[in-house]
């Protein structure tokens, strides 16, 4: 029940949300508002996923962000400016996030290196790297990419889901069976709970702590192909503060910082109650979007402190 928690108060705060919102708004409780938030949470969503295998090793990767921001104007660039095929340069974008990711963890596996000054280092790598390509936001046009970016699925009540919705959706399904179904999800939560008792059990340490870095940076490549299929353009500077929004959502989700508790069900339900909140100011329209953050902070501390009892009570259980 202690693991669970966590989750538990995040559900119940969505739905608290859900129904303070759809009792004030006519029209928010309906699918066709839901799917809405999937889609425009979607490259986020995909980030955060990915980041959820990082922070349950007890790790953190701050070159997500950026990584988005690298990965969409490479693609508008490609696209664009080289003629390149949207396939190839999909194909490019992924590798360059799995390097970045693999370089990164690396360096934190091989030389004992901080997670966080390693992939601060990323991040203003990735940045530095975009802007190179490209300091002015590019329009995206190709057939195929026009194609994708319009496309969606008609579901019932005048609702639809587009691509990056759909993957999203695919994405969780996928990364929450390999967390709780596979060994390698069980090594994850091993290393996070006490990465000494992981080594002496005959893990494969190393090697999976490489693999989340080298996941997180996959998965924020990929958000970054989803958010040009959002906005249909390219821009070096998108991106900046995600990885931040990207964190919180993890953590609001029931994630510890410290690791070995948290999973992507509860990152799900962590990006739904950021959008929540998005599309609630949205309904309200006379508050600034500055208030998103706010009540987002709060949320944050909020969890924090739920996080910290449930630290306290388990140090407690340890020594009794």
């Amino acid at each position: 029940m202690k693991d669970r928690l966590p989750i538990i108060v995040t559900a119940l705060v969505l739905i608290v949300l859900i129904a303070v919102a759809g009792s004030r708004f006519d029209n928010f409780v309906t699918l066709r508002v839901f799917m809405n938030l999937i889609a425009d949470n979607a490259f986020l969503g995909v980030v955060a996923v990915g980041l959820t295998f990082v922070i349950l090793t007890g790790g953190i990767d701050l070159s997500v962000g950026s990584m988005v921001g690298l990965a969409s104007i490479l693609i508008a660039k490609g696209v664009g400016a080289w003629g390149w095929h949207p396939v190839p340069v999909f194909g490019l974008t992924l590798g360059i996030g799995a390097l970045l990711g693999f370089g990164q963890g690396l360096l934190i596996t091989k030389k004992g290196l901080p997670p966080f000054l390693v992939t601060l280092a990323g991040l203003f790598l990735c940045r530095g790297l975009a802007l190179n390509l490209s300091k002015e936001s590019l329009q995206i046009e190709h057939p195929l990419f026009k194609s994708l970016s319009e496309w969606s699925l008609a579901l019932p009540g005048k609702a639809s889901l587009t691509i990056p919705g759909i993957i999203f959706i695919l994405i969780v399904v996928l990364l929450a069976v390999v967390a709780r179904q596979t060994r390698y999800g069980r090594t994850v939560y091993a290393i996070g709970g006490s990465i000494g008792s992981a080594r002496l059990m005959g893990l494969p340490v190393e090697r999976t702590l490489i693999s989340t870095y080298v996941l997180s940076g996959v998965c924020a490549s990929l958000g970054g192909i989803l958010f040009t299929l959002y906005t249909s353009s390219g821009n070096a500077v998108s991106g900046t503060g995600l990885e931040l929004d990207a964190i919180a959502a993890v953590v609001i989700g029931g994630t510890l910082l410290s690791g070995g508790y948290g999973s992507v069900l509860g990152t799900l339900l962590g990006i739904l109650t950021i959008g929540v909140v998005q599309t609630a100011i949205t309904f309200e329209g006379t508050l600034s979007s500055w208030w998103t953050r706010i009540v987002i902070g709060l949320l944050l501390l909020s969890f924090m402190l739920v996080q910290r009892g449930i630290e306290v009570a388990a140090r407690r259980n340890q020594v009794g």
